[in-house]
């Protein structure tokens, strides 16, 4: 029977209209057109989840060896995302190969060694690797195979009467198939269901997904969506008769919902990091919602995820945190996360001590990656922001399954030694082994003010080519805007944001980092680089320049870095503050006493700094810029005029002037700033607080010591 408790106030799903052009099908080789299938069923995530499913066409291509024609399976390798697949993501083996595997084959303990025979089928010398789910496509006798993980169709399959609905659903067009872990058994077991149903158009594998098959390329697309699409609206008419939801909580209001995730996330994110710190991801989206106000979320929770693709990104299972919405604060949910943490991994080690086989891979990460907030979301932690993302949206996919199959029948998730089977197989630990070693920054967040700037802009794109997502503020609203895109562009829309910000406004400051905190988690690094400069006679200089130096370059860096120790403490993590600087805060100059005294006031707060936040792990250091031209909004205004004035020269010929006057005569670039922060910023630096570097091309009156 249904469960009664579930909830129905997330939008329902709608069909999925097909997308196939005949015009761009047109011209495309059998390959090609298979590439095409892919990347329209993919980039559907109501048709299969982000990396999750593969493709298949068994296509004639000429021998190297022989010219003679051969049959080749053209299949989805190992790793990738349909959505986004090139040709080169595919395996190509020689099928008369393939297909002489089933005499090698001594049974279900011997599903590993047959793995490590797919390399001797490859075909034309493919580096690609061919997946655990290449036997599952080789051995069904159709020219073209998909293998979808809709939510729709796997909410029937991980009903406990699956295959009933099945059966009510789609007749004799779709089988069905016990559990089995993917690998050459399944496939064993696919080539005997198609064999013995030769007019069936395709398989549920129960608490898995779908196999779907066609004659050509569009004729298995569309079969894959006809199946989808009937499951969908068999759920939907499910509506008619069924039992009333039994009230949940009612969710808090969006601004309480991300002012409670910002508060919340640093903390979490320091008792989950580890020796490897993590990044952050939020979702209130209404799916979640229903989710974690309804009133089964412990119990469905606690069941664990079905799909092998769900929680091998996921985990078996979330962490529920204790939070009641309605009375509780957010400092009442903070006081209570290290337990709720802590009891989490124990549970984890337990599941993992009870499971373990002789030959198990060492435990991982112990720590949830998807915590679930009653009345407020879902916050999801994972290597870096990418990681986070897709498993929030893989725990969706999971949600939409609960929701679904409890309406019309009872969810069930995987029994725990098959998850633990699966999450710990032996492959699985090896793809993890195969994946490249993380970049310097990974898991590392920054903020950076002035970011629309020359120094800031350049110093973000250094911190991001080493893995850092990055927090750009600044008070120029369009040139954020353009920064942010052009760093999106480049490095992707998950790692970059924008903020405005003023940094002389405590409020603001305040605001640009609960926006760091709600977008990535917290940070780790804060480059206080917002500056102003004016020139001025001490006899012309007024109370208000003088003020506005001393509120931009002394103020808003005492403004940024107190608001950035006050989330760097709740991590408890560590990190890096680094102040771009000035020659002139060491170095006095006739014509200008408003900026340079300001600038050495900076300089000084960062020592005192380094004395008071050491014993936190918090690193401050500050970069001396000088004459940096490039890209510097400081120097489009008045300042070039001022320093040309002073100098006796044109402001086109300013760059030249700073550069013969320095000691190696070279001059200094926003790149060059950027480099001596991402050595701050990074565990190259990981001794060293209170320092002060020059990248001024030389100038002896600015020498430390």
């Amino acid at each position: 029977m249904p469960d009664s408790s579930s909830t129905t106030t997330a939008p329902r799903e709608t069909s999925i209209d097909s997308r196939w052009d005949a015009s761009a099908a047109g011209g495309l080789s059998p390959e090609g057109l298979l590439l095409y299938r892919s990347n329209l069923l993919g980039s559907d995530r109501r048709v299969t989840n982000f990396g999750g499913g593969n493709t298949s066409a068994k296509l004639p291509m000429r021998d190297p060896l022989t010219g003679n024609a051969v049959e080749v399976l053209w299949v989805k390798g190992s790793g990738g995302d349909l959505g986004t697949l090139q040709l080169g993501g595919f395996a190509t083996l020689y099928m008369d190969k393939l297909l002489a595997l089933p005499a090698l084959y001594a049974g279900q303990e011997d599903e590993e060694r047959m793995v490590g025979l797919y390399p001797h089928c490859t075909f034309n010398l493919n580096p690609r690797p061919a997946s655990i789910d290449t036997p599952l496509h080789a051995f069904i006798d159709r020219p073209h195979v998909d293998h979808m993980h809709p939510d729709a169709v796997i909410a029937i399959a991980a009903s406990v009467d699956g295959q009933r609905l099945t059966r009510e659903i789609y007749g004799d067009d779709i089988g069905w198939l016990p559990w089995l872990r993917p690998g050459f058994e399944l496939g064993l077991r696919l080539r005997r269901f198609v064999e013995e149903h030769p007019d069936a158009k395709g398989v549920i594998l129960e608490a898995h997904g779908l196999f779907t098959w066609g004659g050509t390329s569009e004729a298995c697309y569309r079969t894959t969506l006809g199946v989808i699409n009937r499951a969908i609206a068999w759920l939907t008419g499910q509506d008619r008769g069924a039992p009333a939801a039994v009230a949940g909580i009612v969710p808090l209001e969006p601004a309480k919902r991300r002012a409670i995730a910002a508060a919340v996330m640093p903390k979490i994110r320091g008792l989950v990091s580890g020796t490897r710190a993590k990044v952050g991801h939020f979702n209130d989206s209404p799916e979640v919602l229903d989710f974690v106000c309804g009133a089964d979320l412990e119990r469905l929770a606690a069941l664990g995820t079905s799909c092998p693709d769900h929680f091998l990104r996921t985990k078996i299972r979330p962490l529920v945190l204790p939070f009641d919405p309605q009375s509780d604060s957010e400092a009442d949910l903070q006081e209570r996360l290290p337990a709720a943490i802590a009891t989490y991994r124990d549970e984890y080690k337990a599941y993992y001590e009870r499971c373990k086989h002789p030959d198990s891979p060492a435990m991982r990460d112990p720590n949830a990656v998807i915590h679930l907030v009653p009345g407020v979301g879902m916050i999801a932690f994972g290597p870096d922001k990418s990681a986070a993302r897709i498993a929030s949206e893989f725990y969706v996919n999971a949600i939409n399954v609960m929701r679904e199959s409890s309406r019309v029948s009872r969810y069930q998730g995987l029994p725990e030694q098959e998850a633990f089977d699966i999450e710990y197989w032996s492959l699985e630990e090896a793809k993890l082994q195969r994946m490249p070693k993380p970049k310097a920054l990974a898991g590392r967040i920054a903020l950076i003010t002035g970011g629309a700037g020359g120094i800031g802009l350049s110093t973000a794109r250094r911190l991001m080519e080493e893995g850092a997502c990055v927090v750009l503020c600044d008070i120029d609203r369009d040139g954020l805007r353009q920064a942010e895109a052009s760093l999106q562009e480049q490095y992707g829309k998950d790692l970059a944001v924008g903020v405005y910000s003023d940094v002389t406004d405590e409020h603001a400051i305040a605001k640009s980092f609960q926006e760091a905190a709600l977008r990535f988690g917290g940070i780790d690094i804060c480059v206080s680089n917002a500056g102003i400069a004016s020139a001025a006679p001490i006899e012309q200089t007024s109370l208000e320049l003088w003020q506005k130096n001393f509120d931009v370059l002394a103020t808003g860096y005492f403004l940024v870095s107190r608001q950035a120790v006050e989330l760097l403490k709740l991590q408890g993590l560590g990190g890096s503050i680094v102040f771009i600087g000035s020659k002139n805060a060491l170095v006095a100059s006739p014509g200008a006493a408003a900026y340079c005294a300001a600038k050495a006031s900076e300089l000084h707060l960062a020592r005192c700094l380094a004395l008071e936040l050491a014993p936190a792990g918090i690193r401050v250091n500050v970069v001396n810029p000088d004459a940096v031209l490039r890209g510097s909004h400081i120097w489009q205004g008045e300042w070039a005029e001022q320093r040309a004035h002073h100098y006796n020269t044109s402001t086109d010929e300013l760059e030249r002037v700073y550069r013969e006057r320095s000691l190696l005569k070279r001059s200094v670039f926003p790149e060059d700033v950027a480099e001596s922060v991402a050595f701050f910023a990074s565990e190259r630096s990981c001794k060293s607080t209170g320092n002060i570097l020059n990248v001024d091309a030389g100038h002896a009156g600015a020498f430390t010591r």
